[in-house]
């Protein structure tokens, strides 16, 4: 990557944008499987039901520059995109809390992909410690700073309880984690030096299920009224897919 497109990159970018980058990322690869090989901010974003503009917008972060009438060199895009994201380089992280969600993120194979390496696992039952996930060990508590300094390890993900949260935190803060990924139902405090990001699975679930009863009553008044219903809600967001 050149000086130019490292400054790109410094800039700061919205926290939406970082999440529609994904999304049009895996967008343009089903493109380019299907034999296309320039796309337009326009195209994507009639695929995507967003605005042209914006998508236009969060495609120049990348530092790509399109032909006018043409568009982005498909190829290119992906590319952009995956260095831009930091998918080109790999990072090592380990996972704590060996439990049924920990379990499915480590047999996650497509993490590899997005440059994402889940190189060990910790919990504090006896039970899973020394047997292996989806190819990564489970170890012991005991071994977290041990395994984090000498790998020199940087992210690391909660799995655990909400009780154990805070804990695992702290002791991954210690091992010298600098970005932490934390599924926990809980918020944890990290130092400012470290990066924290919270994904609450049960604030996602309850704003689906609301957002849902809502379009079905609305489906049954336009139905008792006999007028045409709209299956959405005015919720700014729910155009945007997340992504996985």
């Amino acid at each position: 990557m050149d000086s130019g497109d490292s400054k790109t990159k410094l800039k700061a970018v919205p926290e939406p944008s970082l999440r529609r980058l994904p999304i049009y990322y895996h967008l343009v690869q089903t493109m380019v499987g299907a034999g296309v090989t320039y796309v337009s901010a326009a195209g994507i974003a009639a695929r995507l039901q967003l605005d042209a503009t914006q998508v236009r917008k969060d495609l120049e972060a990348t530092g790509i520059i399109g032909k006018p009438k043409v568009g982005y060199p498909a190829v290119d895009l992906i590319r952009r995109i995956q260095e831009f994201l930091g998918w080109n380089q790999t990072k090592k992280a380990v996972l704590v809390g060996a439990g049924s969600l920990g379990t499915a993120l480590l047999r996650y194979e497509k993490f590899r992909q997005l440059g994402f390496e889940l190189v060990a696992a910790f919990d504090e039952d006896p039970a899973k410690v020394g047997h292996a996930i989806g190819g990564t060990d489970v170890l012991p508590m005991d071994r977290l700073v041990e395994h984090c300094e000498g790998l020199q390890i940087l992210l690391g993900v909660i799995t655990t309880s909400p009780g154990s949260a805070q804990t695992v935190a702290n002791a991954l803060v210690a091992a010298g984690i600098r970005a932490i990924w934390n599924f926990a139902p809980t918020h944890v405090q990290v130092p400012p030096t470290v990066l924290l990001q919270n994904e609450d699975l049960y604030r996602s679930l309850a704003s689906l299920s609301f957002r849902l009863d809502r379009m079905l009553a609305s489906e049954r008044v336009a139905f008792i009224n006999g007028t045409e219903t709209v299956p959405n809600s005015d919720d700014s967001s729910a155009s945007v897919p997340e992504a996985v």
